[in-house]
């Protein structure tokens, strides 16, 4: 469950065209990094990550350019941060680097953008002392006691999902499993009908949707009406917890102190904080385990003779995946970040995905490597303030998942090459054809 959310103005203004719908026009083609001047490399572009192409564009940026400016229409200034001691500085100084004005790369702000973002925001795109008050009222959900109580629940569906599945025939891992757990799990922390479970998947996928013929959601108004069908469900519930609370997101959210008497639109940016949080991230690395120990075989092999190497397999992998590629801050005054000056009202991509396979930190960064040393110096769930509230559950999913795996199968075979995310925010995988076979 990672502590993120969507930029409002990005949910709710039709009008208004963002950076990537911007880049999503262009078309594909990515050129190679070394072909492109310095000042032409725009890392936020999504085709890097649809395309798997991103890795060259970041190891150059880190060795040459490691605090890189661009400037877009639609986006204003921002700057990227690649390298792993900067990202870390910059994320544990909020009162520099705000979150205040979003957390992903924004647009031109306008009055009427501001006005919308204070009506629906979450406590990540807060500083202290509001960020502190509401992410007090939901913390006790990923407290190591719940943790205890969740496990056996998270166990024995991970058995159900995983002995339902096929034996010889090739099947999507990320629908079936990935999507599955995670979903069945966020139903159980929102207290959720269980039949309309998959609303939170569709949800979460069109927050992170870029609008386009064919894809996730075709136009923009499409995922504004789909947002506010998330709003209505969400009063019903927000009603019932408020005359019947219970031990869920939904009663901590309707009756906590710093947010019992926010309206529901109010509570929207929380809401998908926790949706996505607890579902894009998470299932990510579950497919991302099973792709990336397809792609390093010795790996695999090592864990399936040790399967007591499982915990420290846990952060290789989110170390090695890290499904959140970037956060955003905005400068809050005029500072200077390694060699460049960063003005006030800047925006500053810190690149968690980038930071993580940085060579001075993580040694030979871009494979797994389940001995690794320092594995848990990972990004992947922030630093400072922000630092993923999930991360503790993040990771009892992800061992669960594979203590499950090894004690029943021989092989999670992937079959060919994933379709993957069209976002430069979710580093993520749209499906993965696998086969699986039994003990």
């Amino acid at each position: 469950m990672a502590d993120t959310t969507e930029t409002q103005d990005q949910i709710f203004s039709p009008d208004i065209r963002t950076p990537e719908m911007e880049m999503a026009e262009t078309g594909g083609g990515v050129p190679d990094a070394a072909d492109l001047d310095l000042a032409d490399i725009n890392p936020a572009n999504p085709h890097l990550f649809k395309d798997h192409r991103w890795h060259d564009y970041f190891a150059r940026l880190r060795a040459e350019d490691p605090v890189h400016f661009n400037e877009l229409e639609t986006s204003g200034r921002f700057w990227s941060i690649t390298k792993y001691d900067d990202v870390r500085a910059v994320d544990g100084d909020w009162k520099t680097f705000s979150s205040a004005q979003g957390i992903t790369l924004g647009v031109r702000r306008t009055p009427e953008i501001d006005e919308m973002n204070q009506r629906a925001t979450s406590f990540i795109s807060m500083d202290p002392p509001k960020h502190t008050e509401q992410r007090k009222t939901v913390r006790s959900v990923s407290a190591p006691s719940n943790l205890r109580n969740l496990e056996p629940q998270i166990r024995e569906r991970t058995i159900e999902v995983l002995d339902s599945l096929p034996e010889g025939e090739t099947f999507d891992w990320v629908d079936t499993v990935s999507i599955e757990l995670t979903t069945l799990l966020l139903a159980a922390l929102f207290d959720f009908p269980l039949e309309d479970r998959r609303k939170l998947t569709r949800w979460s996928d069109i927050v992170f949707a870029v609008p386009e013929p064919g894809g996730v959601v075709e136009t923009t108004q499409q995922k504004i009406d789909e947002m506010l069908e998330m709003v209505g469900y969400f009063e019903g519930l927000w009603a019932e917890r408020r005359e019947n609370p219970g031990f869920d997101l939904v009663s901590m959210l309707a009756n906590g102190e710093a947010t019992k008497d926010m309206p529901t639109l109010a509570h929207l940016g929380n809401l998908l904080l926790l949706i996505v949080g607890g579902n894009d991230t998470t299932r990510n690395t579950m497919s991302g385990s099973v792709y990336g120990l397809n792609k390093f075989p010795d790996q695999y092999d090592k864990l399936i003779a040790d399967p007591g190497l499982v915990p420290r397999m846990v952060p290789e992998i989110i170390r090695w995946q890290t499904p959140l590629s970037y956060m955003r801050r905005t400068a809050t005054m005029d500072t200077q970040i390694g060699d460049k000056k960063i003005l006030e009202g800047d925006q500053i991509l810190m690149w968690y995905l980038s930071a993580n396979r940085d060579e001075e930190v993580f040694e030979n960064a871009d494979v797994i490597d389940i001995d690794r040393h320092n594995a848990d110096r990972h990004l992947a769930f922030g630093y400072g303030i922000h630092f993923c509230m999930g991360s503790r559950l993040a990771e009892l999913q992800l061992r669960v998942l594979w203590e499950e795996v090894l004690a029943r199968f021989k092989r999670v075979e992937v079959q060919d090459e994933p379709e993957r995310t069209f976002s430069s925010f979710v580093n993520g995988y749209a499906s993965l054809p696998v086969q699986v076979t039994r003990k």
